[in-house]
């Protein structure tokens, strides 16, 4: 979609936890795991009615991924080799919850950096991979919290929810309806990962990021880039999933079995994906009558250092420099929505008026989302 209305980006703010996790202690507590259950396992392996738990490196994940770390909301419980998971404080239902904590703080940032006040707001998006209850809304939440009058609503389009949200937002200021949206992507994914199983122990870290949203002609901050553009396409499929659901209750289910949490068919997502974001990039670009080569700045989601090069390639036509398409999963891990918004934050204000940039995320659906934007 575009508009002849100018829409901007204004602010974005980042918000990490004070916990993290390295690849080497994460692996640590992992093969330590394994050792016990193969041991405690021992016949049912032997006469093949349990596969063995295989062991993992530090070196196979930053080889397979690009991740060296990720911070995690909670750290105590994920390394205990009999607990494998976090473990978080009981709220009362007066406090404000672990997620919308998570969410003020960055929108506190991202507010400051648009030179903006909760005046300035009148719609609040929550929109990531995962809420931590179903209503009400955690964006509703967070909008009393910040003393926001207007409305809030949470989305969730697992990896390209961020995108998604900032999409319906530059809907809603290009069409008048709001004067300036905040969007927010508070991913507490380390409660649905399962560390028990090495594929997938190390990919998600937990964070938040929030953007403003408005129109150009009420924005005062230093560095601002319009929307010239949004696209977004959806295309099913199973090879990315999270069955936790309520209706485990109904149908007595495991609600916490292994199948329900974060699971994937790796290989083929690397191989659907990485052609369909490439496609989708640049046809939306071609639309917009901007040729791949004028792009100064990729801001791909942050999944797998291995497939955002490969991206990067096809787009190209060569292999992308180091700032071109900069990689923040190393750190971070992979941060599910707020991802590509990491790298946007991280690597924007170097950028010149004029420079062109685009913002795309890739997920669970299939699901894809971007926007080409322009530093004003």
């Amino acid at each position: 979609m575009t508009s002849n209305k100018s829409v901007v980006i204004s602010g974005s703010g980042l918000w990490t936890p004070e916990y993290s996790i390295s690849n080497e202690e994460l692996v640590d507590a992992y093969n330590n795991y394994a050792e016990k259950y193969n041991q405690d396992n021992a016949q049912a392996i032997a006469t093949g009615d349990i596969a063995e738990k295989p062991f993992s490196s530090a070196e196979f994940i930053t080889k397979a991924s690009g991740i060296k770390s990720r911070y995690v909301y909670r750290k105590d419980g994920i390394l205990d080799i009999n607990r494998m998971r976090p473990i978080f404080e009981t709220r009362h239902r007066d406090e404000l919850s672990h997620q919308a904590e998570m969410a003020f703080n960055a929108a506190k940032t991202a507010l400051s950096d648009a030179n903006k006040t909760a005046e300035d707001i009148d719609v609040v998006i929550v929109s990531c991979a995962y809420t931590q209850r179903a209503y009400p809304a955690i964006a509703i939440e967070v909008q009393h919290e910040l003393g926001i009058q207007g409305f809030g609503f949470d989305m969730l389009v697992a990896c390209s929810a961020g995108t998604f949200a900032l999409q319906r937002a530059y809907e809603m200021i290009a069409a008048g309806t709001a004067k300036g949206v905040l969007v927010i992507n508070p991913e507490l994914a380390s409660p649905q990962v399962n560390y028990c199983n090495r594929d997938s122990h190390f990919i998600f870290g937990d964070v938040a990021m929030a953007t403003v949203i408005e129109a150009a002609e009420s924005a005062t901050s230093e560095h601002q880039y319009e929307i010239l553009g949004t696209k977004a396409v959806t295309n099913y499929s199973n090879n990315i999933r999270s069955d936790f659901s309520y209706l485990s209750r109904a149908d007595d289910t495991d609600p916490f079995a292994e199948d329900r949490l974060f699971h994937q068919e790796g290989r083929k997502v690397f191989k659907e994906v990485c052609p369909m974001a490439a496609e989708h990039i640049t046809s939306q670009l071609n639309k917009l009558g901007i040729n791949n080569s004028e792009v100064k700045r990729w801001w791909l989601h942050q999944a797998n250092i291995n497939m955002n090069q490969l991206i990067a390639k096809k787009l190209l036509g060569r292999d992308p420099e180091e700032n071109e398409a900069p990689i923040v999963l190393d750190r971070f891990a992979n941060t599910a929505s707020a991802g590509s918004l990491i790298a946007f934050n991280q690597h924007n204000k170097d950028l010149a008026s004029g420079d062109i940039g685009l913002l795309c995320s890739f997920g669970a659906g299939y699901s894809i989302g971007s926007l080409a934007l322009r530093k004003l």
